[in-house]
């Protein structure tokens, strides 16, 4: 959408085609509906954040930053806010009104808008214009922008065809993964703690004894896994590894503002005001109540055992428990519940100043369906419109010079 309308603003006359019955399906989902569009922060921000290919954005950002890119949804009447960690919404929390204002921006630069319009190939040949087949006949265009998403959450229509597109033209795409994807694991007492949400703990992912990603934050129990903002974001560093086989191990720390000692010291005091009570019985004060059975089974303390009567390996133990609640991820969810598709086309086959193809003139893309994927909080939105803004404008200006 911002691709298109960016074009139309620089002079092209566009047409947009758009295979669902409206526009912005998967801008409805993001942000738990809310539209987390960008984050509030400078281009080496955005960068540090990228996981693929990070300095092929570096033109993407220039062209259109975060500050530029709240200036332009506020100068379409979508006044927006900054919460925690930078993250930017607009201030009525909905995400149509995100997608309002695109289409808004579009129809006043005369953007023609196609629905419920599948794009079954495109056929060029060199110096001539573009043949793009839909399920309603024939489009001819000088340029064309490819911004089909990448194949997470298919149901909003991202099922992989820009892939398709760019390898028709004898583009490379890369591996996809699916990724900021929830996780499933092999513990089975994960399923008894469905829907229990964890605050401040943390997460670290090791590969045997490397360490591969860490961090605090929030985590949620599936009935197969686990997902939540730390969840999502280690995905990031293991779908691949996953999807090749290799073992992974995930360690939560229950109570990471304490050391191994002060925790240790904590129960030591805990355990002083409730002698005499079992040791099921004795951790109220310490856990979640519905954690407790699972922490109990894994520190292999009887139940019932008198906490008078526990020894110093017995606690710690239980510390051991506390600091690394152990997991074993095997798999991904997949992309039905990815955020994002990790891989897609080659960038070294795009013109990263442009986003044109270097194998053909007037081939655009744009967005997720390029090798270029971030962190959750914004990140990827700003991919999308920043790449989808230098398209539009780089489109239009290829088609006045070749017209």
């Amino acid at each position: 959408m911002i691709a298109a309308g960016i074009a139309a603003e620089n002079g092209a006359k566009v047409t947009l085609l758009e295979k669902n019955e409206k526009l912005g399906k998967k801008l409805y989902i993001t942000g738990k509906g809310r539209c987390n569009l960008t984050n509030n922060t400078d281009i080496q921000g955005l960068i540090a954040q990228t996981m693929s290919n990070p300095r092929f954005l570096q033109s993407a950002f220039h062209a259109l930053d975060v500050p530029s890119l709240m200036a332009f949804f506020e100068s379409l009447d979508t006044p927006l806010k900054t919460e925690r960690g930078g993250r930017v919404f607009p201030v009525s929390d909905k995400a149509d009104d995100i997608t309002k204002a695109l289409i808004k921006f579009m129809r006043r630069n005369g953007v023609k808008i196609e629905l419920n319009c599948t794009v079954q190939r495109i056929a060029a040949e060199y110096g001539y214009n573009f043949q793009v087949h839909t399920n309603g006949g024939t489009v001819q265009a000088d340029a064309v922008i490819i911004a089909t998403g990448g194949l997470s959450y298919p149901s909003t229509g991202s099922t992989g065809d820009g892939y398709k597109f760019a390898k028709t033209f004898g583009h490379s795409v890369t591996s996809t993964f699916p990724s900021l994807v929830p996780l499933a694991v092999t513990e089975p007492w994960v399923a008894d703690l469905t829907g229990l949400s964890l605050r401040n703990v943390k997460c670290t992912a090791l590969q045997g004894n490397a360490s591969l990603y860490q961090e605090c934050g929030e985590m949620l129990f599936t009935p197969t896994g686990v997902t939540g903002p730390i969840v999502l974001r280690a995905s990031a560093y293991l779908t691949e590894k996953l999807a090749s086989g290799i073992h992974i191990c995930l360690e939560i720390d229950l109570k990471p503002a304490l050391s191994y000692e002060q925790l240790d010291a904590r129960i030591l005091r805990d355990f002083a005001e409730s002698q005499n009570k079992n040791f099921a019985n004795s951790l109220d004060g310490l856990l979640p109540q519905r954690l407790i059975n699972t922490v109990i089974t894994l520190s292999q303390i009887p139940p019932d055992k008198k906490v008078n009567t526990i020894t110093k390996k017995e606690r710690q133990n239980l510390v051991s428990v506390l600091k690394a609640l152990p997991l074993t991820p095997t798999k991904t969810t997949g992309y039905k519940e990815a955020v994002i598709t990790k891989g897609g086309v080659a960038v070294k086959e795009i013109n990263p100043s442009t986003m044109m193809s270097k194998k053909l003139p007037g081939l655009f893309f744009a967005g997720e369906v390029l090798d270029v994927d971030a962190m959750t909080g914004g990140y990827n939105l700003q991919i999308a419109f920043s790449t989808g803004y230098l398209a539009g404008r780089s489109a239009a200006k290829y088609e006045r010079i070749n017209n």
